[in-house]
Parts: structure tokens; sequence; C-alpha cells
């Protein structure tokens, strides 16, 4: 094996790019990030780790605009995103003012992709280590859109997803309890599948919701804090619920 996961250009005898597998497993070591897909609203939630005391949490951001309708998150080396985003912020910037069109959520997905693709297969360079989820509304019909996009330059679009650590135990949760919702029960939907894995609290939790009108905006922590109240006391109500012996005469 030593000699095929040196070089990125070259496949092994079972098939495998060693250098591509080495930055999905940098993407499972990054933050549990998790994107849902409602019938008005998209929402993205990411598990924020605890900043030192004395650094401003606001130049840590792992939601952020590509453009004003379109918005990442990232799960794995934070440097490599920087890259990635600054070239798609570019790309959309240089669509608009060629075809004098909004960009559409799916090319900038396919740009990203294809940027993260080919950097399997030049020599010389190593892929990106991060996985994206992509969100946005079509500019012409409106349509909210998720995507998801990993080092190997595959993209994919979802109803719902979550990448980084522990997203199998998210995906899992979402497959069981994903129903088409709207509002504040997609954004309830999100942080609900994130708390399967992280601390409770707005200090362990960032969020971003975007509507077609008011494009994106980044929750405060005494928002996620209230949203996370009423999540638990719904499913203290629901435990308390199973508790009480049924009443029917036997």
């Amino acid at each position: 094996m030593a000699r095929y996961d040196r070089a990125i250009t070259v496949f092994s005898p079972d098939g495998h790019l060693f250098q591509v597998e080495y930055a999905l497993e940098a993407v499972r070591k990054g933050n549990a990030a998790v994107g849902v897909r409602g019938s008005d609203t998209i929402v993205l939630a990411v598990e924020k780790k605890s900043a030192p005391r004395l650094q401003d949490s606001r130049s840590v951001r792992k939601i952020v605009n590509l453009d004003e309708h379109i918005a990442l998150a990232c799960a794995g080396l934070k440097a490599d995103a920087r890259v990635l985003i600054n070239r798609a912020r570019i790309e959309c910037q240089s669509y608009k003012l060629t075809i004098e069109d909004p960009v559409t959520v799916e090319y900038i997905t396919r740009y990203i992709a294809g940027l993260q693709q080919k950097y399997t297969q030049s020599g010389g360079v190593r892929p990106f280590g991060l996985s994206t989820l992509i969100i946005g509304f079509d500019p012409h019909t409106g349509t909210p859109s998720l995507y998801q996009t990993d080092p190997s330059g595959t993209f994919s679009a979802w109803k719902a997803n979550a990448t980084g650590r522990n997203s199998n135990s998210i995906r899992e949760f979402l497959e069981k309890n994903y129903k088409e919702t709207s509002g504040q029960e997609t954004v309830k939907l999100a942080i609900r599948a994130l708390l399967e894995v992280v601390e409770s609290g707005g200090k362990n939790i960032e969020v971003a919701v975007m509507t077609k009108d008011h494009g994106l905006r980044q929750l405060e922590e005494a928002e996620i804090d209230a949203i996370v109240a009423d999540i638990e006391a719904e499913k203290a109500a629901a435990e308390a619920a199973k508790k009480v012996p049924s009443t029917k005469e036997t």
C-alpha cells in the first residue's frame, strides 16, 4: 500500500485513490454539519466548538454566503474551505457579470465539485479536505435546493443531509424523522438532528436560515437557546406521556 498512497494520480491495484480516502477521513473528523430543505425555508446547522475567551467569535464563521441567494457550510479543513469559498464567490460574480443573471444553485455546485475533482487527478497537488453543504433558491423559479459535494468531486441533491463527525447517526435520525416542513418546523428539525451528536445549548451550535424573500440570516445564541428549550420540553412531554399508565379497563 505504501507505494500507492504517496501520489494522488496513482491508483492502487484494488482501484483506490488513497489520498482521496484520506481527505474523506479529514471530513469525518471535522465538525458536524446539517442541512434541511423545507417548502419555503432552508436551514444549515453546524457544530461549533468552544472558542478561546479572548477570540472574537464573529471572526470564525462556518456558514457563509456565496451570493445573496446561496450559502455554504462545510466540514473538514477550514483553510481549504477558505480557498474554495473565495473561488466560488468569484465565479458567482463572474457569472452574473457575463450572463447578467444570478447564478443557479446547481451551477455553482457543479463548479465547486468540478474544482474538487480537478485536485484529485493533477500531480503536485492534494485533494481539498472538506465536504460542503450548499443551499439556495433558484433565481428564476424560487425552488429551494440543497446539495452536497465531497473531496472526490461527487455532488448530489438532497432533501436533508449531514456531513462531518457522526454524520451517519444524524442521517439515520433524518431518515426516520424527515417530513416536508416549513418555517420554524424546518429550523427545529435541523437543530434536533444536530442535537443527536452535540451538547445542547446555543454556545455549541451555529444556525443559519434562508428564505426566498429575506436571504440568509444567522440566528443569535438566545434564539437558538429558545428553540433548544422548546425541543427539550417537547421531548420531556413525550416521555411523560409514555410513562402514564393506560386508564383502559382490562
